[in-house]
């Protein structure tokens, strides 16, 4: 393999990785139970619903939206946070054609990318990619570095956002997936969010703070958020939409189940090619 081949790969495959890892980071789980009062208000109501993601062990979701020089993107992952943080993600970026379509696995800290055809026949008939993110440094990984480290991060930590905006309503009820929720907005800054974690606990305001740091890097100074609450004070669906430096930011997160057991593999060593020995063979 060419270097000029290995450098076409590296940058598909990490653009990818990196929209899968910010986009897993993204996610807001679900969890906690209870009814919730008529007579809470609008940020006790999305307070709640933030408290209780903190407690959750794995969750499956869909996502969809548009994401900074990816385009349009949709995904669906299943992803275990406790005792060790594991994810499997399907993802398709239509305007990338066939390249767009890839699958995502997470474990034992490293990221395989696969099931791209193309990116096979440009691999030695390899069909994954290995991502080893306790090996490669912040110039092997490029653009990647910035998700690898957020994809190990709770999850949960982006649902207490919200929490930080100051005009929080209720928007109205809705019916999301067969389920009633109630649906919440606010607009919240990152100067904001920095300033609202203060009151948080030293495990929650960390969780946020290493969040907050791709949000910035993505040059997202604002960010307009919908959460949608059910019957037992749980993030059914979350929407978050922002302007970065690259273009809009703009993805649904919709919750299919939590607390069920994930199991993720790494794909047969056979199949797989190391970026670091890659890197290493270039570099010779």
């Amino acid at each position: 393999m060419t270097s000029a081949v290995r450098g076409s790969v590296r940058r598909r495959a990490t653009g990818a990785g990196l929209a899968a890892l910010l986009l897993a980071g993204g996610a807001v789980a679900c969890g906690g139970k209870g009814d919730q009062s008529p007579e809470m208000t609008p940020a006790a109501a999305v307070a709640k619903a933030a408290k209780n993601t903190q407690d959750i062990t794995s969750l499956h979701y869909r996502m969809k939206g548009q994401y900074p020089e990816q385009g349009q993107i949709t995904a669906e992952a299943s992803m275990r946070l406790k005792p060790t943080v594991a994810m499997s993600m399907k993802m398709n970026v239509p305007s990338q054609g066939a390249e767009g379509a890839a699958e995502i696995r997470l474990v034992d800290k490293a990221m395989y990318i696969g099931g791209n055809p193309e990116m096979a026949k440009e691999m030695d008939g390899k069909t994954w990619l290995k991502f080893d993110l306790s090996a490669l440094g912040d110039k092997q990984l490029g653009a990647g570095a910035a998700g690898a480290g957020q994809a190990e991060q709770n999850p949960a930590a982006e649902s207490g956002f919200l929490t930080g905006a100051k005009d929080v309503k209720k928007v109205g009820t809705e019916t999301v997936d067969g389920v009633e929720t109630t649906h919440y907005r606010g607009t919240v800054t990152l100067d904001e969010l920095k300033a609202s974690l203060k009151k948080e606990s030293k495990d929650v305001r960390e969780q946020r703070e290493k969040s907050l740091q791709q949000y910035e890097k993505l040059g997202v100074d604002t960010m307009t958020m919908d959460m949608w609450v059910d019957g037992q004070d749980r993030t059914k669906q979350f929407r978050l939409k922002g302007q970065a430096d690259k273009g809009p930011l703009d993805m649904t997160i919709t919750f299919v189940d939590y607390n069920k057991p994930v199991a993720v593999t790494a794909p047969p060593a056979k199949d797989v090619a190391d970026l670091a020995e890659m890197m290493k063979d270039a570099q010779g």
